[in-house]
């Protein structure tokens, strides 16, 4: 088992999470139960699968949870540049949101193959 919150890749998921919430405030409400509510369900997915992961009893596990984590980051990536290419919110915003969700998925299989 592991302290979630010694886990960079779970703080930073954490700050992703926060990050993705406050800018599906500026999405149009129609999109309340279609995009915005996907979209937050695969930001929470993410430090919820590496937290999961890190609570149970082998690496082997801990690596599935995080595979599970990776495919939701994956998700929310082609999510968030659907946005950006309805032009539901610009680019400038989800531009440096982008750029977090690769760097975690980076740090994700790095931490994988560490397991």
């Amino acid at each position: 088992m592991h302290k979630i919150e010694d886990l960079k890749i779970w703080r930073k998921s954490m700050e992703l999470t926060k990050s993705v919430y406050k800018i599906c405030a500026e999405l149009p409400s129609d999109e309340r139960f279609g995009l915005i509510s996907q979209i937050k369900r695969c930001a929470v997915s993410i430090p919820s699968n590496i937290a999961e992961g890190a609570g149970r009893n082998s690496q082997k596990e801990f690596a599935h949870f995080l595979s599970i984590a990776n495919g939701s980051s994956y998700e929310l990536q082609t999510q968030l540049m659907l946005s950006m290419e309805l032009k539901l919110i610009s680019e400038d915003i989800i531009k440096p949101i982008l750029e977090n969700i690769i760097e975690i998925q980076k740090m994700n299989y790095g931490f994988q193959k560490s397991l």
